[in-house]
């Protein structure tokens, strides 16, 4: 039987979404070997240490601290892991891993907030009265989720010997031929409908009229990337933004960042070994890489609008809750919800194809699109987490739709929205390109 809206707010639902969300980021922390909870694996990152309280400290701040009135009981604990960082113009952490508290004392506060936490769920308290539980803790089970996909690529620059190896699945590699579908003019519904779930930045539901182009079948690959690296494409000014330009030539960036090289041969950075370059697999690289890709190609990164029309809309008009159809994300749609660490070939999901036959525009990676991330009309921040969205509408940040192996199934709902900055080569995104 369907889980209905009511089933899913109820407090034993709640309780169990949350432990499953649990189960995720505890997995990811398993991996670490001893030691390891006090690296810095991204310059622009808090040490991992700050992930393990940032967790719990969110849910308690919101949950039990915001939603039920709960007094504190580490208040310094509360704040110090309270947020964390997005350095877009230097100013990149520099503080020892001294300076954080004791791991033991970490785990303490972690598990004495999830006590608290989860009798606020279960109903133990009840919510403030201006506040609804089921939004709370589903907020607390999303943010945690998003982390742990931001765990995952912060685990992916750890050196190979800091984590316990896991071993992914085979993949069935297929044979593709590069395909440009044409995307009739129609329209596209961006945003999410009043009374649903969902962040402030994906409010208001609103339609946009999408004119005609074309876009390829498939994300690009490392194969048809290395032809641009071949070509001198990292050393072509034309090629680069000035702000671009800077970022790679300060960085002596000359390759994607999950890409290594020795002795001549390119190798592919994978979670727990490298490999040799998946030539099939799509390339992971910032925006930045993937605008100088487009200009290289005489193309251009999608419009979210764009992305939307390709993955979502149908020769008829309809609209579509996700490129294939109505039914619920599984495992032959596509390469997310944890399943697999690494990506896998392009065109090993055929069923997650869209109505117009764009392939996989979720899973595998998410899409780079040429649209900043910026409000939509009708924005409120939300009341829960003012900060979310609007510290972010500064003109620095890209909107990423689709999502990667790492991404929770609940993020593939059509409104949801993401975003980062141009010159972060981190993340599980990738490129698609359009064409007029």
């Amino acid at each position: 039987m369907a889980t209905t809206t009511r089933d899913r707010s109820e407090p034993t639902t709640l309780a169990q979404r949350l432990a499953d969300a649990r189960t995720r980021t505890d997995d990811l922390f398993s991996i670490l070997r001893p030691g390891a909870l006090l690296d810095r694996p991204i310059p622009e990152r808090h040490r991992l240490i700050f992930y393990l309280g940032h967790l719990e400290a969110f849910d308690w701040n919101l949950v039990a601290r915001q939603g039920h009135g709960l007094p504190a009981f580490r208040e310094d604990f509360d704040k110090l892991f309270a947020f964390g960082i997005d350095p877009v113009d230097g100013g990149l952490p520099s503080e020892p891993a001294s300076a954080w508290p004791a791991e033991a004392e970490v785990r303490a506060y972690c598990r004495e907030v999830r006590d608290k936490v989860d009798a606020c769920v279960l109903g133990a308290q009840e919510p403030r009265s201006e506040q609804d539980r089921a939004t709370l803790v589903s907020m607390a089970i999303e943010h945690r989720l998003m982390h742990a996909e931001t765990l995952a690529y912060l685990l992916h620059q750890l050196p190979h010997d800091r984590k316990e190896p896991r071993h992914d699945p085979a993949a069935h590699r297929v044979t593709v031929s590069p395909r440009v579908i044409a995307i009739p003019e129609g329209t596209a519904t961006l945003g999410q409908a009043l009374g649903a779930f969902g962040w402030d930045n994906e409010f208001d539901e609103h339609t946009v009229h999408v004119p005609a182009f074309r876009i390829e079948e498939h994300k690009v690959t490392n194969g048809r990337f290395l032809d641009f690296v071949k070509d001198g494409g990292y050393d072509a000014r034309a090629l680069w933004s000035d702000e671009d330009w800077a970022w790679k030539e300060s960085h002596g960036i000359r390759r994607p960042g999950f890409w290594s090289e020795h002795d001549g041969v390119l190798s592919y950075r994978g979670m727990f070994a490298e490999v040799p370059l998946p030539l099939d697999a799509p390339v992971y690289l910032s925006h930045a890489e993937a605008a100088a890709f487009a200009r290289w190609s005489k193309a251009a990164l999608p419009t979210e609008a764009e992305f939307h029309r390709a993955a979502y809309g149908t020769p008829e008009g309809a609209e579509r809750a996700y490129p294939w159809g109505d039914e619920e994300p599984g495992p032959r749609h596509g390469n997310f919800d944890f399943h697999r660490f690494d990506p896998t070939p392009v065109g090993t999901y055929p069923d997650g194809a869209s109505a117009f036959g764009v392939a996989e525009m979720v899973g595998n990676g998410w899409e780079w699109t040429r649209t900043p991330f910026a409000p939509f009309a009708g924005f409120h921040p939300h009341p829960f987490y003012a900060g979310y969205s609007k510290d972010f509408f500064d003109g620095k940040h890209f909107v990423i739709k689709g999502a990667s192996p790492r991404t929770a199934a609940c993020f593939l709902r059509r409104s949801f929205r993401n975003w980062f900055q141009p010159r972060y080569p981190y993340v599980y995104a990738t490129v698609r390109l359009v064409r007029a």
